[in-house]
């Protein structure tokens, strides 16, 4: 999966940048300016979604009454499970997860796989960041379970970082591994846990469903540039070791 085609656009890019190049660079360069479009798109994708779109009267009532909805059928089982489905995708587990597997493949000196492995996690944190200061969304109007910001609704940064780091893994893991039995078993799992993460924000009233729905494709464009920027610096490296 992280390996580029010789006449795709990452190794076209490689090759603008100077057939020259360190692939660090090249990596670096494909990681800055896709972090910058990237934040620019989600910022975009926020005034489409939030400020046209969810103003449309039947989508805003759907997107405004969900949220109530989930508060007024809060048990204290599923108001436990939010806590874990939040926990699963949050600021602690997910750094774990991603540092492990980040040091893994480094002490195997698998660096391109590595360096997915933990950067997908913070390029999707830097982009979610750098769009919650750009664009200011109040939070659903219910009885929050948690205190944060109150102007931080969009996009859901848990739905983002569930897909950038489990997204990022079952891909990693069905592109090295043919086996069915594996992508029929990793996929659907996947899919499980950012629904499962995406209903927890909403239940516990940090988000709505415009607002996980923004996170989805935040982690799906951050997944995306993670991979170009790694098949940037496979072709990188290959352009050196012609010149060589």
């Amino acid at each position: 999966m992280l390996e580029p085609t010789p006449s795709g656009p990452a190794a076209w890019f490689a090759a603008a940048l100077g057939r020259g190049r360190h692939p660090a660079s090249v990596f670096s360069a494909a990681i800055l300016g896709g972090l910058v479009a990237l934040t620019a798109c989600s910022v975009g994708a926020g005034y489409l979604l939030i400020s046209l779109l969810g103003h449309t009267p039947d989508l805003a009532s759907a997107n405004r009454h969900f949220d109530s909805w989930l508060a007024g059928h809060r048990t204290p089982g599923r108001t436990e499970a939010s806590l874990i489905g939040s926990v699963v995708a949050g600021g602690v587990v997910l750094p774990i997860v991603s540092g492990l597997a980040a040091v893994a493949f480094a002490l195997r000196r698998k660096w391109r796989i590595a360096a997915y492995a933990v950067l997908s996690l913070v390029v999707e944190s830097a982009a979610y960041r750098g769009t919650s200061l750009l664009f200011h969304e109040h939070r659903p109007r219910v009885h929050r379970l948690e205190q944060l910001p109150v102007n931080a609704s969009f996009p859901s940064g848990h739905t983002a970082a569930s897909i950038a780091v489990y997204g990022g893994l079952v891909l990693l893991l069905t592109s090295r591994f043919r086996s069915p039995i594996v992508r029929a078993v990793a996929r659907p799992a996947v899919v499980g846990i950012t629904v499962w993460v995406a209903l927890s924000r909403m239940y516990r009233g940090m988000h709505y469903p415009l607002d996980t729905l923004g996170g989805a494709l935040l982690g799906i464009g951050a997944l995306g540039m993670i991979v170009f920027a790694c098949r940037a610096a496979g072709a990188a490296e290959v352009y050196r070791r012609r010149i060589r």
